[in-house]
Order: structure tokens, then C-alpha cells, then sequence
């Protein structure tokens, strides 16, 4: 692993997202994106059974959940209530097996970046060199656009109807909600689905048909909703979302709740203790740990962190911690030319799918961070 400078300014790309930055690049090798992908799969399969162990010794306390919404976050997890997507960020450096440090597993963002923009991106770059990646040239770790295409696929087979609307807040200044989930919405499309978006500010619910219904006053039968599940489950709305299930399809489902908890780290590691792929991990105390990361269970974008290590303490400010905290052993972020990457793994269904890179030059990455593409150099270079 490697990071180059290309050609450009810092910055936002022409078109695309503001923290998209072309000016710099990594680069790895196949071996490192193979073992990359290896990690990712276990991970994955590691994060299900520990979602069930959650379910199994009804352990929703140390999540920070309302008591109300335990039984059907298990009774989502029972269903199979269907998932579509979510992302992994690893600390990497090519030298150790990747680190978790958060599970992004209800609503990531920086897809529109990690599928459409870093594809073009390459192929305008090995465009401009003359060597294509598909006849042993350079590649890109980025089966996103097919996967989630495929996907969609499955799961409307899953579902009595064909309809999806897709919902994302206007609450969100940044606009990154909603290129997300038009970019979800033009990839479900492509899988069949009739779809119709709108605000979840704008989303009825109809007292007499005791379900949700869109603009148009036709009711909801599966919703995309970029919304946190923790958010929801605050107001009578969540009360009503929980309510319609599981006639109504909440995509990312209700169970998903538990997995993009900070907890589920805690769990991880006492069910896989001294795991490569893992970092020590406590809930509401630091247990062993002098040098740790302290963060809130619902923390979003880097809010309320506290760092404390020797000659590395810092915190950030927020609007979390009221649901407690978890205590993750301080390993710091690599530095390349004075850069902190972290490495965003991309799970579709519950395969990986792709890569995307955000950074920083401090060791916390926040909303600002930017993302910056990757390409996995050709055999022999």
C-alpha cells in the first residue's frame, strides 16, 4: 500500500461530492486487495453470529435502546428481514491484517464516491496513460454498481410487490443523503423495481389503513430509508415504523440496529478474543486498556471521541454519549506524506464489493475527511 500524488487541485471534483479529492491516490497490490477481501469476508460472517449471540442472550442493554423496541429487533433478526448494504472502516497500513473500527452497518454514505466517481476516475486516468486495466493494466477494487444491481434483484423476489420508495432526511445540509439514495435508487431500477423517492419528513401515516403512505397517498410496501434506526426508534414515528412490520419492508432492516452499534465491538471481542482482524474493545469502561479511543455507542462522522495515549490526547464535541460509551484500543491511524487513511470495505449482501478511502491529517476522521481514490497496481510493477 502505497499513496501517490496525481495531477489536480485539492478538492472537490467537478461534479462530484465536495470531499471527493483526486489530487492524491493509493496504490496496492492484488496480494494485499486479496487479503483485504479475505478479512472483509470473515468479518462479515464474524458480525452475524455475534448479532445473533445479542439475540440469543437478550443482551439489548448494553446497546442504549429503548426496552420497547428489544422484541422486535429480535423478531426482525428471526425473519431474515432482508439487508442490502453496508461498510467496514479498517485501519491498514500493508504491514498488519486490517483493524475494525466501526461498523457502518445501517446507513453509510460516500457510496456514490466509492462506486461511480472512483470508477471514472480510473478509467479516465488509464484512459490518459494508454494501458488498460482489463488486459493486465491497473485495476480498482469496485464491484459495487454490479453488486448492488444484483442485490436488489434478490431481494425483490423477496417481496409480494415490485414498489420501492426510497427516503432519505432534509435534515442533511450536506446533500450526501440524498446522492446516496438516488444513487440507490437508480440501482434498483436497474433491478426491476418501480421506485419513487421522497423526504422521510413527507412520508404519511394513515390512522385508518394503519400504514405509511408517500405524496400520492399510496401506501408504502417497502421503504429504503436513510435515517438512522437509533433516530427512528426516539419519536412515534419509529413507534409506527415498528409497527408496520413486518407487512411493511424497512430497508436496512430493524436488526441492523445492533451491528452499526459501537457495542457490537465489545461483543466481537469477547467472543473472538485476541482475533488478528480485531482491536480490545470494552463496554463503559476501559478494562485494561491506558491507551484507548473513547466512543459513543450512536456516535456518527468522528462526534464525542476521546483519544487517550501518551503525547495523543485530543476530543472532539457532539451531540452523543447519553447512551454510553465504548473503550477501543488505541492503535493510531498510519500516516502516509502526513495523511491519516481509513479504509472503507464495502459489504453488498454479505459479500465484499469494493473499497473506498477517507482521510485526514489529524488521527480522528470526521465529516471533513476526504476521499481520496485507489487503483491496485499490475502484476510485476
Amino acid at each position: 500500500m502505497s499513496r501517490g500524488i496525481a495531477r489536480g487541485t485539492r478538492g472537490g471534483a467537478r461534479g462530484g461530492p465536495d470531499y471527493w479529492d483526486e489530487s492524491a491516490f493509493y496504490e496496492f497490490e492484488m496480494d494485499e486487495i486479496l487479503a483485504l477481501r479475505a478479512d472483509v469476508d470473515l468479518l462479515q460472517s464474524m458480525c452475524l453470529k455475534a448479532v445473533e449471540n445479542v439475540i440469543v442472550t437478550e443482551r439489548f442493554a448494553d446497546f442504549g435502546l429503548p426496552e420497547w423496541s428489544w422484541r422486535p429487533i429480535a423478531d426482525s433478526w428471526r425473519r431474515q428481514d432482508p439487508h442490502v448494504y453496508g461498510r467496514f472502516d479498517l485501519r491498514y497500513d500493508g504491514r498488519r491484517p486490517a483493524k475494525l473500527l466501526e461498523c457502518e452497518a445501517d446507513t453509510p454514505t460516500t457510496l456514490l464516491a466509492a462506486s461511480v466517481l472512483q470508477r471514472q476516475w480510473l478509467q479516465h486516468t488509464v484512459g490518459a496513460s494508454g494501458t488498460s486495466w482489463e488486459h493486465g493494466g491497473y485495476g480498482q477494487w469496485n464491484s459495487l454498481d454490479e453488486a448492488l444491481v444484483a442485490r436488489w434483484g434478490e431481494v425483490k423476489d423477496l417481496l409480494p410487490a415490485g414498489d420501492l420508495h426510497l427516503a432519505w432526511s432534509e435534515a442533511d445540509a450536506t446533500g450526501e443523503d440524498y446522492s446516496t439514495t438516488v444513487y440507490m435508487q437508480e440501482t434498483a431500477a436497474k433491478a426491476g423495481f418501480d421506485t419513487v423517492a421522497l423526504p422521510i419528513e413527507q412520508i404519511g401515516w394513515d390512522e385508518d389503513l394503519h400504514t405509511f403512505v408517500d405524496l400520492e397517498d399510496a401506501p408504502m410496501h417497502a421503504v429504503f430509508k436513510l435515517y438512522p434506526w437509533e433516530w427512528a426508534l426516539d419519536d412515534d414515528f419509529g413507534r409506527n415504523i415498528v409497527e408496520s412490520l413486518p407487512e411493511v419492508t424497512w430497508i436496512e432492516p430493524l436488526w441492523k440496529v445492533l451491528l452499526s452499534n459501537k457495542a457490537i465491538l465489545a461483543v466481537l471481542w469477547e467472543m473472538y478474543p485476541d482475533h488478528p482482524n480485531l482491536l480490545p474493545t470494552y463496554i463503559d469502561q476501559p478494562g485494561f486498556l491506558t491507551e484507548y479511543v473513547k466512543k459513543p455507542k450512536l456516535g456518527r462522522d468522528g462526534a464525542n471521541l476521546s483519544i487517550v495515549g501518551t503525547g495523543r490526547q485530543t476530543a472532539t464535541g457532539g451531540v452523543y454519549g447519553a447512551e454510553g460509551y465504548v473503550y477501543q484500543l488505541l492503535d493510531p491511524l498510519p500516516e502516509f506524506d502526513g495523511y491519516h487513511p481509513v479504509l472503507g470495505a464495502w459489504i453488498v449482501g454479505d459479500g465484499p464489493a469494493g473499497l473506498g478511502i477517507r482521510e485526514t491529517t489529524g488521527l480522528i476522521t470526521d465529516a471533513g475527511a476526504a476521499f481520496v481514490p485507489h487503483c491496485i497496481a499490475p502484476k510485476g510493477q
